[in-house]
């Protein structure tokens, strides 16, 4: 079936939930109104739709060549790409100055769902170069911003990141590659780097690595890493790519998912690097670099369960199966009509739309954020980046797990394209840190270090959404009891980690992926109660449309059906560290 970019619904987002009369009453954002974003969004979904979404199919059976070192891309996917830079999509969010449209982060978040729901495999590519972008305009020389970020925001060079090493996953302290200082000021980068995606492919006319290693004299751990640019062609002085450097892909990877998106093992040999900032201080600017990539996998989670909701749709609306359990037909009726199977794809459209709003309100924190002086909006977009990272790629197997079901046995089977979206959905809760590290780093990094004061903020700013609802409609006050009693679950688990973090840490941390859950469903449903509050202003103004009604339905169905859900993973916390921790492994 065809993708059909959800553009209503991110503009709705856009406009009532990304914090936009803040973000554009910024500078940088005054020429840009919601006319201008929905005409923007528009051409970018005709393009994904059109051009992208065909590829997914060819590109999942076919997946990446590899022959002698060199990868090529399948089938139509070296011309899409050309398509992609010549409208100019990778440059959406980035600076003017090099060349970028400069649009907010929530239509960047909105066109990375666009993208990845037409096919995650093409999108990965520009995700990991926008991070790349991101990582060069903070942390990069006036020199090296000069020499790559316009490439790069055109879309003609492509970015990667070099964590990972057969002994180094999430350990990057045991990172080994060696960078060695030569007389001109570069290094010699040499090692091996596994799992980097579109390490090696046709597509762009250079690709530029960004490499952790570690110098000669420095100290042992994390903190002796370095980041280098490593280009795959080191660069002329006039800006064109010249000679290869001594980067070679010695393989891809055979994966469950994702199969057009080339996974490169590359190996280093003395080959040319460039530092980036000050030695040692590689793992703070990756860092940016990965916080970037952490927000956009969560938003590809999105686009996934979009896409697998709207495939299961389709098929609950065409399949005919069995009599309805109310006796009103003889006949067999669309199972769409049996109440299960409506639970399903409510189940699959709310967690959908929730992870859609929670990452709209959190790209509006991150601009604010950013251009901004507003301490509370920094902590909040903090806080919320590990919620949409965890919670939405956990979801997204959810949802594409749901989509399998709403076609039986038919979705086991290839043919319905039911099954490629779960299998590509399970990568998203691994890469860029698993849910568990994005639960450390909640627990370890945000509440422990405030001691709690950004997750009761977070907590305030949800009770007083709930004000609004309980001055509201029967269908608000209802959203609004849900949310009240989540909200409490969520605040007696908060209480009970901080405590526990001083005197039991390890009880702390057997809680930390529910605690992580706890708060992406309820950052989840309290954005969806925020859209409803403003869908019913709407509707009071006489915009009576079916999408408003439906925002309300989602809405509730969230709080009725999920936030319940919150009071679940309290009791995990709180009264199941002990079964977990006493648990014995017999040999």
């Amino acid at each position: 079936m065809s993708y059909q970019p959800p553009v209503q619904d991110l503009m709705f987002c856009i406009e009532h939930l990304s914090h936009w009369d803040k973000v554009s009453a910024r500078e940088q954002y005054s020429e840009f109104d919601l006319s201008d974003i929905g005409a923007v969004l528009e051409g970018y979904a005709q393009f994904c739709a059109e051009q992208i979404a065909p590829l997914s199919h060819v590109g999942d059976t076919l997946g990446a060549g590899f022959q002698k070192g060199r990868v090529t891309m399948p089938e139509g996917h070296s011309r899409a790409y050309a398509q992609f830079v010549e409208m100019g999509w990778q440059a959406l969010t980035h600076p003017l100055e090099y060349g970028g449209t400069g649009l907010p982060r929530a239509v960047g978040a909105a066109a990375v769902e666009m993208l990845n729901a037409a096919d995650m495999s093409f999108g990965l590519c520009p995700l990991l170069t926008d991070g790349a972008i991101e990582a060069l305009l903070l942390t990069g020389s006036d020199e090296q911003k000069a020499t790559y970020l316009e490439p790069l925001i055109a879309g003609r060079w492509s970015g990667t990141m070099n964590l990972t090493e057969p002994q180094a996953g999430s350990d990057l302290g045991r990172v080994a590659t060696k960078a060695l200082r030569r007389g001109d000021g570069s290094y010699g980068i040499s090692g091996t780097k596994i799992f980097i995606t579109y390490g090696a492919h046709d597509l762009t006319e250079n690709i530029i690595h960004l490499v952790l290693a570690r110098t000669p004299d420095a100290p042992a751990g994390p903190k002796g890493l370095s980041l280098f640019i490593v280009p795959q062609k080191l660069v002329e002085p006039d800006g064109t790519p010249g000679a290869g450097n001594s980067v070679n892909c010695l393989s891809i990877e055979h994966k469950l998912g994702v199969r057009a998106s080339p996974t490169a093992v590359l190996e280093y040999d003395d080959a040319t690097g460039f530092l980036i900032g000050n030695e040692n201080c590689g793992l703070e600017y990756m860092f940016i670099m990965m916080n970037a990539a952490r927000f956009s996998v969560g938003v590809q989670g999105i686009g996934i369960s979009e896409r697998a909701y709207q495939r299961a749709l389709a098929y609950a609306r065409d399949r005919i199966q069995s009599r309805p359990v109310n006796g009103r037909s003889r006949d067999a009726v669309p199972i769409i009509d049996h109440p299960d199977v409506r639970r399903i794809l409510m189940r699959m459209r709310s967690l959908t739309e929730g992870g859609r709003a929670m990452a709209a309100a959190t790209a509006g924190l991150l601009d604010i954020a950013h251009h901004g002086d507003d301490p509370e909006f920094g902590a909040l977009a903090e806080f919320m980046v590990p919620l949409v990272k965890g919670f939405c790629s956990e979801r997204a197997v959810e949802v594409a797990s749901l989509g399998v079901q709403i076609h039986g046995g038919m979705g086991f089977i290839e043919e319905t394209g039911a099954a490629q979206h779960y299998r590509d959905a399970r990568i998203l809760p691994i890469y860029e840190g698993t849910t568990a590290i994005q639960a450390n780093d909640l627990l370890g990094r945000k509440l422990m270090r405030d001691g709690g004061a950004t997750a009761r903020l977070f907590a305030v700013r949800i009770a007083e959404t709930e004000a609004k609802l309980a001055s509201s409609d029967a269908n608000a006050r209802a959203i609004g009891t849900s949310l009240a009693q989540a909200r409490g679950a969520f605040e007696a688990a908060l209480d009970w980690m901080l405590d526990n973090g001083r005197r039991d840490i390890d009880a702390a941390f057997a809680g930390s992926v529910p605690f992580l859950m706890l708060a992406g469903t309820l950052a989840a449903g309290w954005k969806l109660a925020k859209g409803a509050l403003a869908a019913q202003t709407a509707l009071d103004a006489g915009q009576n449309t079916q999408f408003l009604t439906q925002k309300i339905a989602t809405a509730l169905f969230f709080t009725q059906h999920i936030l319940p859900e919150c009071t679940t993973e309290q009791t995990r916390i709180m009264n199941g560290s002990r079964s977990l921790l006493d648990a014995a492994f017999p040999e």
